[in-house]
């Protein structure tokens, strides 16, 4: 590998890179350190053993990046040559850092690349990027790249040409300044979250509604504490912690319910008091609630035990410790004495229940530990009626508003059993269900239902977000991805080749679904592994979710990660179906224009943002995305009403050297086609993790209304908690 300069004057004339010169420092001491672990005692490193020292992912690079660091040709690396050749990378200008590039695109040393050394590079770039494309895209990626980088024609790209060529992409050149880091990358200590701050008037305006029930919450605790302990000052200290606390958990152990009455919230949504409560956190006062009344039950319970302990050692007293504790002779409570034996299973049943809730339990596999469970929450209200002689008074309005809801939610269900009439296996095992749509199912963009197969586990009912559009009459889509017992168990039932339940007029159904999805306007999902059956199911629903205000909002960004997509595919549809409904096209000047309608529907812009793992991940919406983008065919990019940005986390950024050639072949590609190479859509898939702050500065800078984000994915997504400065500060 050819060096030019001292490293020191390299480092003074060259560009710094995005990071630090500390940051650049410690990586060099990594990098340092691996060698001396690897290298022994004899100080050299071979191939492989360079390959495990920097964990470098894609056996090409490897052998690329190696044999240039071996400038003596000796078939192993020194300190010396390692430092050397990252002196280069760590402080060398654009210019050097692009002839190290060349050199590693000239696989055979000629001074020039080929098109086989460029179809090899490309190659190497989609594997470590996990894209998968036939040989026949390849070869037009590498034809596309090399055509507009031979100038001059003569079979040969040279270094001259690859540094014009690379001038043309904005942004590529800059990227040269990066580091060493991002060639060669060493594993990343995870990140801290960035929390936000908490006195800025941005969050506050997001927060209030929470923070005002927070504190509404809090203030009624703390005057039910002094209440019920003022009356009892003259039994004790004990005994007043034991009844304000007991109060308190009389509004807590009967409120809890409220916040899962789902569709109680579901009407509530659709009044006023949704700007005002927030409705959205519901499960997440629910688990707040559950925690404090495990905390505040465990005071209780002590104490007693203290107050049995001081009663115990009176000489005078009757009856032993344990007595008091563990059985009704002492004649506490107001049903036979049964006060402690009554406070003893209760504090059990909440302690089983509180572990069984954990998410190490939910999330690993063994949902029904957690569902059956949670069930005991009726003995827990049949043991705390016998237990405290108010508790029936607060859990009456509650009691009845539950069983209401349920008496209701069991008759819905079960007034007609409905059918699943198609079965489609997606990748990454998704489960694509379509329901036979009952007359009485009304619902809207983004609710979502209870499901419950028979045929899969009779007594267990699980939610899902209906994915199609409210205006498809007839069917029902949800898609299920296998994360669980029931959703794998869901799955692999329908891997056989004749399905449960099939029957014999399976020829004659899906000829009748092949004419309703033609009636409804091009809503088939054209795969192979699909299965027509009539297996018998149970919906409950529909329940409202927060994406109900999408509706309401000027300029939506939604944002999806994964399967999260599945409630934005049901709004996507809904949205694209009304604005076409308010647009008019004159049909003698083709001059277009809006009208509005009475839908409610406010939206002058929507930005979708989808974020996936992998190129499999696309394939589950890829029909409908297309069919999105064919409705604004005629529309300029300015005046788009739907804007779709795809990001795929697995392919190599365009900040990784390694990939530059590959995007610029699949950029040249998409313009040629006018179409993505990984997905068929119009919009071009971006590498990598979007960048926040540049995707909100451009929605910002549209003025399109007020702005509203919605996301919906993995909560890991989430947690980031820059996320709600950016979005605070879009919509005060």
């Amino acid at each position: 590998m050819n060096t030019s300069g001292d490293p020191a004057q390299i480092g003074s004339e060259g560009c710094r890179g995005t990071m630090s010169a500390k940051e650049d420092a410690r990586w060099l001491r990594w990098v340092t350190q691996q060698f001396k672990t690897i290298a022994g005692e004899d100080g050299e490193i071979s191939l492989q053993e360079f390959k495990s020292a920097l964990h470098v992912k894609e056996s090409f690079f490897a052998e690329r990046f190696f044999a240039l660091f071996d400038s003596d040709r000796s078939g192993t690396i020194t300190l010396q040559e390692l430092q050397e050749a990252l002196a280069l990378l760590i402080h060398g200008s654009p210019m050097d850092k692009l002839k190290f590039l060349f050199q590693v695109y000239d696989i055979d040393g000629s001074g020039s690349i080929d098109p086989d050394e460029l179809r090899t590079v490309l190659q190497s770039c989609l594997r470590e990027s996990a894209i998968s494309l036939p040989d026949e895209k390849l070869d037009q990626l590498t034809l596309a790249l090399f055509e507009s980088a031979d100038k001059d024609g003569n079979g040969a790209i040279t270094f001259e040409e690859l540094r014009d060529e690379l001038q043309r992409f904005p942004g590529v050149m800059e990227n040269l300044t990066i580091s060493a880091a991002h060639w060669l990358v060493a594993p990343a200590p995870c990140p801290r979250p960035h929390r936000p701050r908490q006195l800025t008037r941005a969050y506050w305006h997001n927060h209030r509604s929470h923070l005002f029930c927070l504190a509404a919450y809090a203030g009624l605790h703390v005057l039910l504490f002094a209440l019920a302990a003022g009356a009892n000052s003259h039994l004790g200290a004990s005994v007043m912690v034991a009844k304000g606390c007991g109060q308190c958990l009389n509004f807590d152990c009967s409120f809890i319910v409220v916040l899962m009455l789902r569709r109680c919230l579901t009407w509530l949504r659709a009044t006023w008091l949704a700007q005002v409560l927030p409705l959205d956190q519901n499960i997440q006062f629910h688990q707040l609630m559950g925690y404090v009344v495990v905390g505040l039950s465990l005071v209780h319970t002590v104490a007693h035990i203290v107050n049995f302990v001081l009663q115990a050692q009176v000489e005078a007293s009757p009856f032993q410790f344990w007595e008091l504790l563990l059985t009704t002779r002492p004649g506490i409570g107001w049903v036979h004495g049964s006060a402690s034996p009554t406070g003893v299973a209760l504090l059990l049943l909440l302690l089983l229940m509180f572990i069984c809730s954990s998410s190490c339990v939910r999330r690993s596999g063994h949902f029904e530990v957690f569902y059956w469970t949670h069930l005991s929450y009726l003995l827990v209200w049949l043991l705390l009626i016998f237990h405290g002689p108010n508790f029936w008074k607060w859990l009456l309005v509650p009691g009845i508003l539950f069983f209401l809801e349920k008496a209701i939610g069991l008759a819905v269900s079960h007034m007609a059993a409905v059918c699943i009439m198609e079965v489609n296996l997606l990748p990454s095992k998704v489960t694509h269900l379509l329901i036979k749509r009952p007359p009485f199912f009304h619902y809207r963009p983004g609710d979502y239902l209870y499901l419950n197969i028979p045929t899969i586990a009779r007594y267990e009912w699980h939610p899902f977000t209906i994915s199609s559009a409210p205006e498809q009459k007839d069917t029902i889509w949800l898609h299920i991805r296998s994360q669980g017992q029931w959703t794998n168990r869901l799955y692999e039932s329908f891997k056989v080749s004749d399905p449960l339940d099939c029957g014999s007029k399976r020829l004659s159904r899906s000829v009748t679904m092949r004419k309703s999805q033609r009636l409804s306007k091009g809503s088939k999902i054209l795969l192979e592994n699909h299965q027509f059956c009539n297996i018998k199911c149970y919906i409950d629903g529909p329940y409202g979710s927060p994406t109900r205000r999408i509706f309401a909002s000027e300029h939506a960004v939604l944002i999806g990660a994964g399967i999260g997509i599945t409630p934005f595919a049901s709004i996507l549809q809904s949205i694209m179906y009304r604005h076409r409904k308010r647009k008019h096209t004159c049909p003698n000047c083709q001059h277009s224009w809006i009208e509005g309608v009475q839908d409610n529907m406010k939206l002058q812009k929507v930005d979708f943002i989808w974020i996936n793992r992998d190129q499999q991940s696309f394939e589950w919406f890829v029909s409908l995305l297309t069919k999105l983008e064919m409705d604004q065919a005629q529309e300029t990019q300015h005046d788009r009403f739907l804007e779709l940005h795809m990001y795929m986390t697995s392919a190599l950024g365009k900040n990784d050297m390694k990939a530059i050639g590959l995007q610029m072949a699949l950029d040249l590609l998409a313009n040629k086609e006018k179409k993505d190479s990984i997905t068929g859509l119009q919009t071009r898939t971006q590498p990598g993790r979007p960048d926040w702050s540049k995707v909100f500065q451009k929605v910002a800078a549209e003025k399109k209304g007020k702005v509203q984000v919605f996301f919906c994915g993995s909560p890991a997504l989430a947690k980031p908690w820059s996320f709600v400065l950016v979005f605070s500060s879009l919509s005060r």
